[in-house]
Formats: C-alpha cells, sequence, structure tokens
C-alpha cells in the first residue's frame, strides 16, 4: 500500500496584475511577500492618466486586504522621496504630470536660493518669500511661476520633502532681550530663535543648536542649545567650527572603539601565514618632515638593462574588516582631513599612526606592487602579493634631497648602506620622467606655502613651501603602482573605482580657445584635445612673462576628478586606466582597490555594495574635506591680517568675478576683493571668456593676472573676508597680441578719431588709454613717492592636479559666483602627503 502524499505548501497566489511588475523578481529577493515595486507604482499611475486615490490605486495593483496598510507605507515613502505626492482631495498623482519639479535647495547669503533639480534640467531660482520656509540642503518640489528680472526659471514652493539640518553651529547674538544664532554657514540665511530654558550661553560664544521647529511662512527656525564650544578666539575654534558646519565625523563610534580595543598592537606570527616574507628587502619610507601615517615603502635594484620597483603599502584590509563598524566609519567619512596642526583621521589612531603605518624598524603587514620596468619606462610586467616587511629607515624629502641632488656628504655618509637603492631610486625616477613626458601628463608648475604657528596657535608666518625632487620621486612611484592595480583589476573584469579625470566640456573648450587666440595661441587636437595637446601648448608657454595667466585659464577648463566604477581614463594625467591603491590609510576607495585585488588572487569577487553610490559618497567626501579646510585656513589668514588694515601690498589678480577682482598678494600669499565700486567711475562689465572687467565708457580693463598695489581697508572675521582698495594699476606683464574685429568696431563707435590717436600714443607710454588713466587717477590717493616695483613676478596662484588628491586653499567666497568663477587657490596648505 502506497503512502499518501502529504501535499506541499503553496505560497499565495500571485496575480497576473502583479507579475506583471518588471521588477517583480527584484521585491520577491527582498520581501517574503513582495509589494508592488515603487517604479511599477509609477508606471500605474502614468497609464492611468489621471489623478488617484488609495482604493483605486490599490484596486489597479490588485492590493488585497491583507497587504493594505504595507502598501499604505510604500506610498507614504515614495511621497516623502518626491516620487508621488497627493493633491487636494488626497488623490495619488506624479509630480512630473502637473509640472512640479523636485530637487536639492542650495542658498545664499542674500537670502534667495537655488533649486538643484534631480533630472539636472536649468537650476530654478527661489526668491526670498520662497526661501523663508526652506533652508540650505532640504529638498523641495517646487512649480515653475515665471521667470525672474535675469530670465532664469522661477520657482514657487509646493511642498518640504526632507529637511537637510537639524543641528547647527552659529554664534550668539542678544538682541533686545532676544537670544538668536547666526549660522555658520552663509548659506543658511535665516538667524535662529533661541527657546527658553535649557543651556544660557553668553553673546558672542559658538554654539551648536538643534533645531527644533523648522522654519515656516510666517515664523523662524527655533533651537535649542544643546553643545557650547567657546568664544570665537580660542585656539582650535576655527577647526571646532569647521568640522560641525560641514558635519564631518570627528568621533569614533562606540562599536568602531569596541573593534579597535580588540586588535593587537604588534603583528602576530598568525597574521603572517601566507604571506611572502621581504624583511630582507632595504625598504624605506619618505615623507615630509611631520608626517605621522606611512603608507608606502619603496626599494628599487637593477634588474638587466631595466629595474624592479617594489612599493609596499600597509594592509589596512586585514585590520577593517567589510561591513564592519570601522569600515561603517571609514565609508562615512571617506578620507582623513588634514588640517592646519590637526588631522581628523579616517582610521583609529591605533591604527593609522600605529598598527597599519608603516613605521621604522618593526614588521608589518602589507600589499606588495613588484614592478618590473624597461629603460624606456614602459611596466613590462608586475604582480601583487600580500607580505611581511621592515621598513629599514624612516626618511624625509629634506633628507633624500640632500644625498642625492644637493651632495651633502654628511648626508650621505648617515644613509649609508641604503645610499646605493635611493640611487637606483633616483635613476628609475629619471626614466619614468621621461615616460611621464612622452605620454604628454599635464604639468602645472604652482607654489605650495606652509603655515607657521605661534604658541596661541594662530598664524606667524605664511612661507613658501619648495618641492623638490625628492617628491616628484615618490610621486612617480606612486603612479606606477595605482597603474598596475588598476591594469590588474581591469584586466580580470572586477569592478573597482576608477579616479576618473574627464577632459574639457566643449563650452569650455571653446571658451579657452577664444581667450588663447587674443595671445596667439592656439590648443591643437579639434573638438577632442588630449592631455598631450596641454602639455605641449605649457611647454610653449613656458619662460614668457604671462605663463602664470595662461595656464591658470588652461587649467580652469578642465573638469575636477572624481571617483567612478566607470573608468573613463585620467586626462591629466594621460591614462586610460588609473585608481588609487596607494593610500588606504587616509582613502577610502584604495581600502577598496586593496579588498578587490585580494579578492582577485583568491580566485573570488568582492562585492561592497553600489559602486556608483560608494564612489559618489567618497567624491562628496573629497569635496567636504576640501570646503572644511579652506574654511579654517581663510580664517587663520584674516585673523593673521587683522593688525594689517591700512598697510599696502603688491601682487596680482588672482580671479575676476562680476563683482569685483581677487588679488593675491606677493610673499605672505593671501586673497582679498576689491569690490567692483572701487574701480573707477565707470560701469564696469564682466567679460567670464576673456576673464576680465571692462569700464562702459573709459574701456579700461581688469584682467587675470594683471600686476597691482593694494591697500588693506577692511577684514570681517565674522564673514572671512578681506577688503582692499586699488593703489595702483594695472601693470602688465604682456598686451594682447591685436584687437578683434568686435573690438575695434566698438572702439570706433565710441571714441572720436582724435582720442583714438592720443589712446594710441598712451599706449606706446605704456598706459592702457587716456580714458582709463584719468580714471585711475581719481581713484588713486595722493602720488606716492616710492613707485610699486614693477616686472613679472610669479603669481602665488594655482592647483596641483596630480596623482594624488592635493587640497588647495582660497580665501573665503563672495557668494556663488564667487564658487564658480575664483581662482584655484593663492596657496596650497601643507596637510599631510598627497600622493598618487
Amino acid at each position: 500500500m502506497k503512502a499518501k502524499k502529504t501535499p506541499a505548501r503553496k505560497g499565495p497566489r500571485i496575480s497576473a496584475v502583479r507579475r506583471a511588475d518588471p521588477f517583480f523578481e527584484r521585491e520577491s529577493a527582498s520581501y517574503e511577500q513582495p509589494l508592488p515595486s515603487r517604479e511599477y507604482v509609477e508606471q500605474t499611475l502614468a497609464e492611468q492618466g489621471v489623478p488617484l486615490e488609495l482604493d483605486a490605486l490599490a484596486a489597479a495593483l490588485d492590493i488585497q486586504p491583507h497587504e493594505f496598510e504595507f502598501f499604505h507605507r510604500r506610498l507614504r515613502a515614495m511621497e516623502r522621496d518626491g516620487q508621488v505626492m497627493r493633491n487636494r482631495r488626497g488623490a495619488y498623482l506624479l509630480p512630473d504630470k502637473v509640472d512640479l519639479i523636485r530637487g536639492k535647495v542650495q542658498g545664499h547669503p542674500d537670502g534667495f536660493g537655488f533649486l538643484v533639480r534631480d533630472d539636472g534640467g536649468a537650476d530654478i531660482f527661489l526668491g526670498p518669500k520662497e526661501m523663508r520656509e526652506l533652508l540650505h540642503g532640504d529638498r523641495a518640489i517646487v512649480r515653475i511661476a515665471g521667470q525672474d528680472r535675469r530670465g532664469r526659471p522661477e520657482g514657487k514652493l509646493v511642498e518640504v520633502l526632507e529637511r537637510a539640518n537639524s543641528r547647527i553651529v552659529g554664534r550668539v547674538i542678544n538682541e533686545h532681550g532676544v537670544t538668536i544664532v547666526v549660522p555658520e554657514n552663509r548659506r543658511l540665511a535665516q538667524d535662529i530663535l533661541i527657546a527658553p530654558g535649557g543651556k544660557r550661553p553668553q553673546p558672542g560664544q559658538v554654539v551648536t543648536v538643534e533645531l527644533i521647529e523648522q522654519p515656516t511662512k510666517f515664523a523662524q527656525p527655533i533651537g535649542k542649545v544643546v553643545e557650547v564650544l567657546g568664544n570665537y578666539a580660542d585656539p582650535g575654534m576655527e577647526i571646532e567650527i569647521a568640522l560641525r558646519k560641514h558635519d564631518l565625523p570627528f568621533e569614533f563610534s562606540p562599536e568602531a572603539k569596541g573593534e579597535t580595543r580588540k586588535l593587537p598592537l604588534k603583528v602576530r606570527k598568525k597574521d603572517k601565514l601566507g604571506r611572502e616574507d621581504i624583511t630582507h628587502l632595504p625598504l624605506v619610507t619618505i615623507d615630509g618632515e611631520t608626517a605621522k601615517d606611512f603608507d608606502d615603502a619603496v626599494y628599487c635594484e637593477r634588474q638587466g638593462r631595466g629595474f624592479r620597483l617594489i612599493v609596499a603599502i600597509a594592509d589596512v584590509s586585514h585590520y577593517v574588516e567589510a561591513g564592519g563598524a570601522l569600515d561603517r566609519d571609514a565609508l562615512e567619512r571617506g578620507n582623513s582631513v588634514y588640517f592646519p596642526r590637526r588631522v581628523i583621521p579616517m582610521l583609529p589612531e591605533k591604527l593609522s599612526n600605529g598598527l597599519c603605518s608603516l613605521n621604522p624598524e618593526v614588521e608589518r603587514l602589507c600589499m606588495v606592487a613588484d614592478m618590473s620596468i624597461s629603460m624606456t619606462g614602459a611596466i613590462k610586467a608586475y604582480r601583487f602579493y600580500p607580505a611581511v616587511m621592515y621598513s629599514h629607515a624612516r626618511l624625509t624629502y629634506n633628507k633624500v634631497a640632500a644625498a642625492l641632488y644637493e651632495g651633502d656628504e654628511g648626508m650621505r655618509a648617515e644613509l649609508g648602506a641604503l645610499l646605493p637603492h635611493l640611487e637606483n631610486l633616483d635613476k628609475l625616477f629619471r626614466v619614468l620622467l621621461k615616460a611621464r613626458a612622452k605620454r604628454g601628463a599635464i604639468d602645472f608648475e604652482t607654489t605650495e606655502t606652509r603655515m607657521i604657528f605661534d604658541d596661541n596657535g594662530k598664524i606667524a608666518q605664511i612661507v613658501p613651501e619648495v618641492r623638490n625632487d625628492a617628491h616628484r620621486l615618490i610621486e612617480e612611484c606612486m603612479l606606477a603602482a595605482n597603474v598596475c592595480a588598476s591594469d590588474f583589476l581591469q584586466q580580470r573584469k572586477h569592478p573597482a573605482l576608477y579616479r576618473v579625470h574627464e577632459g574639457p566640456t566643449p563650452e569650455k573648450l571653446e571658451k579657452l580657445r577664444s581667450f588663447l587666440a587674443e595671445f596667439g595661441f592656439d590648443l591643437p587636437g579639434g573638438d577632442d584635445p588630449h592631455a598631450s595637446d596641454y602639455a605641449r601648448l605649457l611647454d610653449k608657454l613656458k619662460g614668457r612673462p604671462d605663463v602664470q595667466l595662461l595656464q591658470t585659464v588652461m587649467l580652469r577648463s578642465l573638469r575636477q576628478a572624481v571617483y567612478s566604477p566607470d573608468n573613463v581614463g585620467h586626462f591629466g594625467l594621460a591614462y586610460e586606466s588609473y585608481t588609487h591603491f596607494t593610500s588606504p590609510i587616509r582613502r577610502y576607495p584604495d581600502l577598496l582597490v586593496h579588498r578587490a585585488i585580494k579578492a582577485v588572487l583568491a580566485g573570488e569577487q568582492y562585492r561592497p555594495g553600489d559602486w556608483d553610490a560608494i564612489g559618489s559618497q567618497c567624491s562628496t567626501t573629497e569635496r567636504r574635506a576640501d570646503d572644511a579646510t579652506r574654511d579654517v585656513v581663510s580664517w587663520l589668514k584674516c585673523y593673521f591680517m587683522q593688525d594689517k588694515v591700512g598697510e599696502e601690498f603688491s601682487g596680482c589678480v588672482s580671479s575676476v568675478v562680476p563683482f569685483g577682482l581677487f588679488v593675491a598678494l606677493d610673499d605672505i600669499f593671501i586673497e582679498g576683493l576689491v569690490h567692483i565700486s572701487d574701480l573707477g567711475s565707470d560701469y564696469f562689465h564682466f567679460d567670464e571668456a576673456r576673464h576680465e572687467l571692462v569700464g562702459e565708457r573709459s574701456n579700461a580693463r581688469y584682467r587675470l593676472s594683471d600686476r597691482v598695489r593694494v591697500q588693506v581697508v577692511r577684514v570681517d572675521m565674522e564673514t572671512n573676508k578681506i577688503d582692499f582698495r586699488l593703489v595702483e594699476g594695472p601693470e602688465r606683464v604682456t598686451e594682447r597680441s591685436g584687437k578683434t574685429a568686435s573690438d575695434r568696431a566698438a572702439r570706433a563707435a565710441r571714441a572720436p578719431a582724435a582720442e583714438q590717436g592720443s589712446d594710441r600714443a598712451a599706449r606706446g607710454r605704456g598706459v592702457r588709454s587716456v580714458a582709463q588713466a584719468e580714471v585711475q587717477a581719481k581713484a588713486a590717493p595722493a602720488p606716492r613717492k616710492k613707485k610699486a616695483p614693477a616686472g613679472a613676478a610669479k603669481a602665488a596662484t594655482g592647483t596641483q592636479r596630480k596623482a594624488g588628491s592635493k587640497t588647495t586653499t582660497k580665501a573665503a567666497g563672495r557668494g556663488k559666483a564667487a564658487k564658480s568663477a575664483k581662482a584655484p587657490g593663492a596657496a596650497t596648505a601643507r596637510k599631510g602627503r598627497k600622493r598618487g
């Protein structure tokens, strides 16, 4: 007798309507009882063509009674995200169908703002009335209500989707018995009323406020003080403000601290299993004088007619487990942040300065890029492997430069047996330099600076930082390792985060060519120029007195480098494929690359999640660190200039913006603004393509890189702004090669023939025009006895776009226009090592 079969338990029947969901499989994999996907809800609303009430929408999607509450929750989540919205009758509809646009609010210090659209369309202007209910960073839905006076689309607020600000740092002010906090972030244009009770700070103190009421159409935001940071001028206060203003994580989570405590203090025997032992190789670290975390060590030997280069990188991935608390904290931070005299590390100090740092004369775990390089600089072969190493010395750039390039016998004797290996490194460096030039990588000349502080933590002096060949030597070694890492993962088709740097946009390319044509130059390469075209042009410019002007404009035509899983190459370095491998202690993308390489070596695949989202996060945290560092440096420079009001300085125009000129001062490398109202009795118009302001009546021109002399008239510590007054200028090192046809026609229409003759004579004496000379004479004070020095002093501006994530510093901008048009920076603050 056969046993009866037990009937299999059947799950709930799925209707044909639900199976038509294009994302049914994804939802089924995520949920035991899948609901219609968000995309299917939007598709259904679009197909129905009319707003649907909840019951009607549920019926259209065949929602069962037991699913109703869960479906309603999904709709509420979609409503919060701006995917659907409800009309006055409560019916659900698609925002796009009623010409509603969602995006992120970008506030302006003057009270208005913009909606940066999610669909990538043109930004929508939001007037002060609409911004009453909004704060910078909020997400909102708006309706196009017309155009503003500049012809931009103007929006009317429909709904606030998400609030971005829960805690705000600012300064306490007491006005007629009412306590308010003025946000440090000037894009938050609304003052915060302090509710009764709680902490009662003193006027002038810096505090952190927790918002208990967001702004409405009729009321300001209300908050309570949760943290009193101290007085504005306290040592280190500028960093405390920047950390909170930019939402920089500066405390590790309790879980991350717990994981850190469990880590050993030194390399254990079990950690060495499965690793190659390279402790016998005389690897050394070469870093700056103040560096405390050592990511990389190098060694070079001759190999036949070529070289063997070993780049050993700290194996952070051995100690930071993927998905663990330390890993989550590291991803949130994205990178270490290097402030003057203080570092906010990506990893706890026990790792960054201890267990993972390649300190001298101790064993450390590492990942090795072992390369064979020919005499032409070509990498013939390479391999990656985990190893145990032993650093034989902690060297500095200055020591290596003294021994190799300055012939310092004392230093050569101190290096002893290491000297021949360093000489091999130098020979390889010369080979790699030739290969770099042949490849056509762009190399902009810049001036870096270093701040010297007094006992109170304020700037005592700003000095130029000399970048010697030892810096470049290490940089070339890191570039080689990064290129191999990128090639290794690409050849094996393993996903990775690439360091992507795209070439100029067509619009920027057109503006650059138009500007260069004024000086008789042209950028070759047609519609798709390569880095080598830029490099060849830079070679032609060497020795010209206006090289700083021309290379600055060339630099601005390039886009910003980002992290992305889509490999489109690195334009500036002229690499078809490039990634970051060499700094896992201070950059999260490098840690991901290490894990990916290890996975390939083990025959597996590393899946950290959404590579696009991680790349976007790392790019965002990099920009966030730059912004925070820039704020701190700007504050320190303002503090340094407080007692210099009334003094005069020579400098050059580092940026031209619609509201004036930014001038970078010689020797002290600090920027300030000459407002357009101080340029003379004329209407001045901004020419973005030529980077100049032009007087309507006088034809007076103020152009990028012009030499000027200015007087410090105001230093505002609250806004981090320095204002100058023009004393003498402009004094140009060159003139344009000729007038364009439009220039000549406009000139002829404005001035009679006699005045044109006078102008030609004036130009022969070094004056731009008679009218300009008259305007400058009216604006200038009494003649000085001692004339300002003339000549082609090198402008202290620029940005380094090399293998590393160099962080540039600027004086504080003047609104949105300053951010888009401002010079790459008067100086580059020294904030730890920034390598490929």
